[in-house]
């Protein structure tokens, strides 16, 4: 009786009784948003190379396949898909700098699914992006502009391809779309070598924190806030399709001053060492999250400190540092 409740509440619901697929839906984006949209009455599959970890009963809906494989698309079942969130990506920059061919599969991946979504009549289409394609800007971005001159990385140049495609399957096959554009989502369910995880990892061990680049700062954006992002878009779907939206913090913070951070929270006596940044690595970038806040009603609720405490009491409860 309380999930029939639930589901009369939520109007949003009818738009999407068919079905949604998440791609990477096993990674830290991925499992969040796959958790509150199967916990709210979504009918969900979730696809990842990788079974999820964290929830049994999300990975008995995963489907285990590699997307650069266009053959593996068989194992989904297509019935009913009427919005696919494609987040699967190799999305760890200098990894992407250090072995270009992880760009390839990030952008073969997005060709993969968009095709399956020809063939298959599937008109409905979020693509996870990245604030790498703003490329180094000392103050806001505006507009949602992006300047191909100031891609730095194999990483970016996979993403700014992906939103190429998003947008050619647009106007060639009539396929809507969203694209997102995070920036640096941290918290829980994040095993991966990115920089908050890697603090915290060494920190509590009082280990060395290194910074590459004394005067890098990025905008940091809490699990929570992201997903609530990417809800308002799916709630909203046939209002702001089309359309591009900054999902983030809107504040910009040192990483210096994360490193800072984290020794507090943790206790720890780590050394601070400052390094050259690295190369394809942003050094500055804030989001301009006007447009999502006036069409999406998004309204960050997480500060880094609130957030670094929250994603290291959630460390610490799972046993993972």
């Amino acid at each position: 009786m309380r999930n029939i409740k639930h589901f009369l509440k939520n109007k949003y619901l009818f738009h999407f009784m068919s079905t949604i697929l998440i791609t990477g839906s096993s990674g830290t984006i991925g499992t969040e948003l796959f958790r509150v949209l199967v916990d709210e009455g979504y009918n969900v599959i979730g696809v990842d190379k990788r079974p999820n970890i964290w929830y049994k009963d999300l990975n008995k809906k995963t489907v285990l396949m590699d997307l650069t494989k266009q053959s593996h698309f068989r194992k989904i079942n297509k019935k009913d898909i009427g919005l696919v969130i494609h987040l699967a990506a190799n999305a760890r920059v200098y990894s992407l700098v250090k072995n270009p061919k992880l760009a390839k599969e990030n952008v073969l991946s997005t060709f993969n699914i968009l095709e399956f979504m020809r063939k298959n009549k599937i008109k409905k289409f979020i693509f996870a992006s990245s604030r790498e394609v703003y490329g180094n800007n000392e103050n806001y971005v505006k507009e949602e502009d992006v300047d191909i001159k100031k891609c730095e990385s194999p990483y970016t140049s996979s993403k700014i391809s992906g939103e190429a495609f998003t947008y050619a399957y647009n106007k060639c096959y009539d396929i809507d779309f969203v694209i997102i554009r995070y920036s640096n989502v941290y918290g829980k369910y994040d095993l991966q070598d990115r920089l908050i995880p890697i603090y915290l990892s060494r920190a509590v061990k009082n280990l060395p924190l290194y910074v590459y680049g004394k005067e890098k700062a990025l905008d940091f954006t809490y699990i929570a806030d992201a997903i609530t992002g990417t809800k308002k878009i799916i709630e909203k779907y046939d209002k702001v399709k089309g359309d591009v939206f900054n999902i983030s913090s809107g504040i910009k913070t040192k990483i210096i001053d994360i490193a800072r951070k984290i020794k507090e929270i943790t206790g720890s006596k780590s050394e601070i060492i400052i390094k050259d940044n690295r190369p394809g690595e942003i050094m500055s970038y804030v989001g301009d999250i006007s447009k999502a806040r006036k069409l999406l009603s998004y309204e960050p609720k997480y500060d880094i400190d609130k957030g670094l405490k929250l994603t290291y009491e959630w460390y610490k409860e799972m046993d993972v540092l």
